[in-house]
């Protein structure tokens, strides 16, 4: 049975607020019992440091602004809440400008539809850029991917802000996302603490590329090794790499090893054997075999292997999701500690009945609003901060009923 762990949150989402005007007059400020009405997102834009990122205040673009904003994803959860914030900052900044009709400024987000394609991604930053925007902010897939197009967005004078993942492109204005080395820090103790402090965990990181999957891992690893050495990483499983694992999954279901089989394929190209269509034969089985394979079923191909395995690790909302579906099929959901990243429906589902033991709940609309003014700010040649922290609180079952805890999480 899973162990029980003691919850500590993360202090994610604090702020104070204190505003004292003085006058000639010397006018007191009397309570008179009313309060000032918060918006529901407030504690979202409270987890945002510096403070300057929280709000629209003295933002005063020009009418008619054209602000680019481009992500992952479309339909996640996650990435449904950052375009809620990108959306909510432009609300504001159209409201405190007065702007309206065609003078409003233009706040635009696009994502990929299906997933995180990198191709498609690129083409809208090609779109974007025949748009001629006056700032464009992206969260990208693959860090090394955008180069030509960043180049040219440069020589048109379009400066670039990062979101969500980090960009090597030396020219980034401004880059809000998590703390990624602080959040899965954080996470890997309270995984390491669940299991024992020994044993054998599994890692399912979101992708290869990315500058944030990238961060999440070397943290993750880096935890282990400094400060819980008795647990070991026995599986890496990356999300972008499922397809190819399905397909070594159904060579070995043949006996063979796909390496065999592809190398075997190679050298009979164009020969007009007998052997070769047998080679040929083979491969068709292996690859329809792995077409009629889940995501969930790879991932479960690869946990299998470690029958002592005490805990798992998703660094991203895709990736825990992906973990909690294997261990399900697997029926080790009771005897793997279960963590990661993010808190979707199921997963705060899963975090009340007990097959999630804890997440990293991030800050996606506090990210969302946070690039919007990172843009503005960028538009305007007012400065920014390098990095925007745009924050996380740690969840379980102990405090995910706390006012400060609900206040982060999303559906």
């Amino acid at each position: 049975m899973k162990k029980k762990f003691v919850s500590v949150l993360c202090a994610a989402a604090c702020a104070g607020m204190a505003l004292c005007a003085c006058s000639p007059e010397k006018e007191e400020n009397v309570f008179t019992g009313e309060t000032a009405n918060e918006p529901a997102y407030q504690a979202n834009l409270d987890a945002i440091t510096p403070s300057a990122y929280r709000d629209v205040e003295g933002l005063d673009l020009e009418p008619g602004t054209y602000i680019s904003v481009i992500g992952k994803e479309e339909n996640f959860s996650y990435w449904k809440q950052i375009r809620a914030g990108v959306e909510q900052a432009a609300a504001d900044l159209n409201e405190a400008l007065g702007y309206s009709g065609g003078d409003q400024i233009k706040v635009l987000y696009n994502a990929p539809a299906d997933g995180e394609n990198i191709d498609e991604q690129v083409n809208i930053l090609d779109e974007e850029l025949a748009r001629y925007p006056d700032v464009i902010a992206i969260a990208s897939i693959d860090q090394d991917a955008s180069g030509v197009q960043f180049d040219l967005a440069a020589e048109n004078g379009i400066p670039i802000v990062a979101f969500d993942s980090g960009n090597v492109y030396q020219e980034i204005q401004c880059t809000c996302r998590t703390d990624n080395s602080q959040a899965t820090a954080a996470g890997a103790s309270k995984l390491c603490e669940a299991v024992g402090d020994s044993g054998e965990v599994a890692l399912i990181v979101h992708d290869s590329v990315s500058d944030s999957a990238k961060e999440r891992e070397a943290a993750f690893r880096d935890t282990l090794s400094a400060e819980h050495p008795g647990v070991t990483v026995a599986e890496t499983i990356y999300m972008d790499d499922l397809d190819e694992i399905k397909k070594n999954a159904a060579a070995e279901q043949l006996n063979v090893t796909l390496e065999e089989a592809e190398g075997q394929q190679t050298a009979e190209e164009g020969q007009d054997t007998e052997q070769s269509d047998e080679t040929a034969a083979v491969m068709d089985e292996i690859n329809s075999i792995a077409d009629s394979m889940s995501d969930e079923d790879a991932v479960a191909y690869c946990l299998s292997k470690h029958p002592d395995l005490k805990g798992c690790f998703g660094t991203n909302v895709n990736a825990t999701q992906l973990g909690l579906k294997a261990l399900k099929n697997m029926d080790k959901i009771d005897d793997v500690v279960l963590m990661g990243f993010d808190a979707g429906a199921e997963q705060i589902e899963a975090l009340q009945s007990g097959e999630i033991d804890g997440l990293v709940v991030q800050n996606p609309f506090g990210i969302g609003y946070a690039a919007v003014v990172a843009s503005a700010r960028t538009v305007l040649e007012i400065g920014n901060e390098a990095e925007v922290n745009t924050g996380y609180v740690w969840v379980d079952q102990e405090n995910m009923e706390e006012k400060s805890v609900q206040a982060m999480l999303y559906e």
